[in-house]
């Protein structure tokens, strides 16, 4: 990857807001003086950007980047990085970066705006190969096999790419942002498949939270074989507001905004708790990603406790991969490490969301232990909760006043569960 900046790689433009968070004015500004120093015009650009179940900015960055740059620029054309979420319509797309049907037929006419097509082959491109024996260093030998490395091929109709991302902590990569935008963003199978596996070989406990991992590193690697200018802009943010933009090349910028994610989103508690209440908001509309409300508060439950998710918007396991989970369940690592040869067939990156979701444990002369338990109050009926090896609790028997302020109890609750991570004071994760 190369910086399309006219000044050195390593500067970075960004800032945090004079108050908590960033007026549109503040993100103007930036996004105005990180424009003016890159090599811009008559170009065709292309923003990647998330899904509607990442809490960003969109909207406003869509608004801007327009005002700024049409008619500067060749083309401002956007693609959502839906790894392997569902496909959006046009509603959601629209509803995506914050305008109706008829500005999208008006006065963004101009404005490309397209789904990662993951579901279809001819999406991709392959642009390299990692070799096995950098694998296996990459890895520490927990995998050792060559990955090919393949990219939705749209990225290269373009001559300088934007990355929209906000950077929160992340259960498969240590952090999200930056290259895993397109790995596994807008990537094909084998990179996504691979690099959740190896973040489950770590387990989520080991890997979130955490900058430098092995799951980075492949991520990192891949992206090195795309070689076109990317300009990144890394946004920290709450469901309250943009509290960070910082716009430069990878992976200085990135660090810069995963650094103060570190300090937003991590917080730290005095003692386990014997049970967390994870209530979800809407955007998280399955399980697959709702999990999130588990794993971002499994270093806070104590040994035999529980997490429940609260979701009762919720009625499917995974829009994309349910048949596939139904068929295997959730289960800790071990289980399916110790029998790898009953599981090696699945997709790695389903077997990955399986152990993300049911934590750590041990499978030990086929009795498998988990730390924890894990029980879903939400739309999902106890057939099937039970199927895939989860508990069940009838959403319609909790009242969310009664967890608040109950934590000398070894109660939590946790409003808008799913992006802040949870950890105990003192404590490394080697511990």
């Amino acid at each position: 990857m190369r910086s399309p900046m006219l000044t050195e790689p390593n500067d970075i433009v960004g800032g945090s807001g004079v108050g908590e968070f960033l007026s549109d004015a503040e993100v103007f500004a930036l996004l105005e003086q990180a424009l003016s120093q890159a090599a811009l015009d008559g170009k065709k650009v292309l923003a990647i950007i998330p899904d509607s179940t990442r809490t960003a900015p969109i909207p406003l960055l869509f608004r801007l980047l327009h005002e700024l740059l049409h008619g500067r620029v060749d083309a401002l054309d956007y693609l959502v990085a839906l790894g392997t979420h569902p496909i959006m319509d046009e509603d959601a797309l629209n509803r995506l970066v914050g305008i109706s049907a008829e500005e999208r037929a008006g006065k963004y006419a101009g404005v490309r705006i397209f789904n990662h097509r993951w579901d279809e082959v001819a999406t991709f491109v392959t642009i390299g190969t990692i070799p096995r024996e950098e694998i296996g260093q990459i890895t520490k030998g927990m995998l050792i096999q060559p990955l090919p490395v393949t990219v939705n091929r749209l990225i290269f109709d373009y001559d300088v790419l934007f990355v929209l991302g906000p950077v929160f902590p992340h259960e498969v990569v240590g952090f999200s942002g930056g290259t895993k935008y397109f790995f596994p963003g807008i990537s094909g199978p084998d990179v996504i498949n691979f690099t959740h596996w190896l973040g489950a070989l770590m387990t989520t406990m080991h890997v979130i939270g955490t900058q430098k991992t092995p799951v980075r590193a492949v991520i990192d690697r891949a992206a090195s074989f795309i070689d076109l200018p990317v300009l990144f802009f890394n946004q920290v943010v709450t469901y309250q507001g943009l509290a960070g933009l910082t716009i430069g090349a990878y992976p200085n910028a990135w660090k810069a905004a995963a650094d103060h994610s570190a300090r937003l989103h991590i917080r730290y508690v005095d003692r386990p708790y014997k049970r967390v209440l994870s209530v979800m908001p809407e955007m998280y509309d399955d399980i697959w990603t709702a999990a999130k409300g588990m794993y971002k508060l499994e270093p806070v439950v104590a040994d035999g406790g529980e997490v429940i998710i609260y979701a009762p918007h919720i009625s499917e396991i995974s829009y994309t991969h349910g048949r596939i989970i139904d068929e295997v369940g959730y289960h800790v690592r071990d289980y399916f490490v110790k029998q790898w040869d009953r599981f090696k067939g699945k997709p790695w990156g389903v077997l990955a969301h399986s152990t993300h979701l049911r934590g750590v444990g041990t499978y030990e002369n086929g009795i498998e232990q988990p730390r924890i338990r894990v029980t879903l109050a939400t739309g999902i009926p106890r057939e099937r909760c039970e199927k895939v090896n989860l508990g069940y609790l009838d959403p319609a028997t909790i009242n969310i006043d009664e967890w608040k302020n109950r934590e000398d109890e070894g109660l939590l609750l946790v409003p808008h569960a799913g992006e802040t991570l949870y950890r105990l004071r003192g404590l490394t994760i080697d511990d």
